[in-house]
């Protein structure tokens, strides 16, 4: 038969394995959310850098494409002129020779 005094005594120690554990529980509990809140942040911090790089990388596609297209507009512009200019030089001669023809 256990005693009081042995009992008292296992009782006690069951106190202090119990307010061990409950401290342990909360460090590690503590740890777990330090831990969640720091992989949380490098998670933000991927997300941000990869958002960053896929704008820079629409961004220099938008550009490219401008360019091209700008590019494009030039040389289709220089070649309408170009074909104004021809045909005005034919319009030129022909009118010349309306006005010479109507002079005399």
């Amino acid at each position: 038969m256990i005693t009081i005094s042995e009992a008292i005594t296992t009782i006690k120690k069951a106190e202090n394995d119990a307010d061990k554990l409950i401290e342990d529980s909360k460090i590690k509990s503590s740890e777990m959310i330090d831990e969640a809140k720091a992989k949380s942040m490098e998670m933000m911090e991927t997300a941000k850098k990869e958002a960053q790089s896929q704008s820079e990388t629409i961004i220099s596609e938008a550009e490219t494409n401008a360019k091209k297209e700008a590019v494009h507009i030039s040389n289709r512009a220089q070649t309408d002129v170009q074909n104004i200019k021809t045909q005005s030089a034919g319009k030129v001669a022909e009118a010349a020779n309306i006005i010479v023809k109507s002079v005399l």
